[in-house]
């Protein structure tokens, strides 16, 4: 069957993001005197939305007593510096250009808070990316890899998951798409390289925008 629409992860997968992400988790961090994380750290704290990335960042956890504040610090300090040096990774305005040409639908899902991800994508992507939706649990939405925000992009433009193809850069991602009943484009460009993915279960994986226009 003919794809219909394509289900993009963000950070990893659109945007490079990590080295904004950096910078918000080393100023939250550094107002209680806690040591900064290398770009690399950050790196591998990422894929569980920004909840898990402090967690991880952060001594003793979600268990620190400064965690919340932790975490509200960056959230504040991100949604204002988000723009810094952040930048799509080459070909991918090209391969949405396409898709739009196409006619094939595109969507969004991330585990970044929500107002974020629909910032992001105005700025970055602005009529190419038809739908985009961050984390959203208090509204009953489960963070990937839950399907919840898999299922949610499929009804709202009335397809099934035979018309889906989801494209990330994790294992989470791999999850997301497999608890949806959806084949996985792996990509190599993100934030975890080809033996992780396929470690993973990874099954297509990809090294260049240029490929997924190939693959469709």
């Amino acid at each position: 069957m003919k794809t219909k629409i394509v289900i993009f992860d963000l950070d990893g997968t659109l945007l490079n993001t990590l080295e904004d992400l950096t910078l918000s988790t080393n100023f939250a961090l550094e107002q209680f005197g806690y040591s900064p994380k290398t770009v690399e750290e950050v790196k591998s704290f990422v894929g569980n939305g920004v909840g898990k990335l402090i967690e991880r960042a952060i001594p003793k956890g979600n268990k620190n007593p400064n965690y919340e504040t932790c975490l509200y610090l960056f959230k504040n300090h991100y949604a204002q510096n988000m723009y810094n040096k952040t930048k799509p990774y080459d070909g991918i305005i090209e391969l949405l250009a396409y898709l739009k040409l196409k006619n094939i639908k595109t969507a969004v899902v991330s585990n970044k808070f929500d107002l974020a991800v629909k910032n992001l994508c105005k700025k970055y992507f602005s009529k190419l990316i038809d739908y985009a939706a961050g984390e959203n649990e208090k509204e009953g939405i489960r963070k990937k890899p839950a399907p919840d925000m898999v299922e949610k992009v499929l009804k709202n433009f009335k397809l099934t998951t035979e018309d889906a193809l989801y494209v990330g850069d994790s294992e989470v991602d791999i999850q997301t798409a497999n608890n949806s009943f959806i084949q996985c484009v792996s990509v190599t460009w993100g934030f975890k390289d080809k033996d992780f993915l396929q470690k993973n279960g990874a099954e297509i994986i990809i090294n260049t925008p240029d490929d997924l226009i190939n693959y469709l």
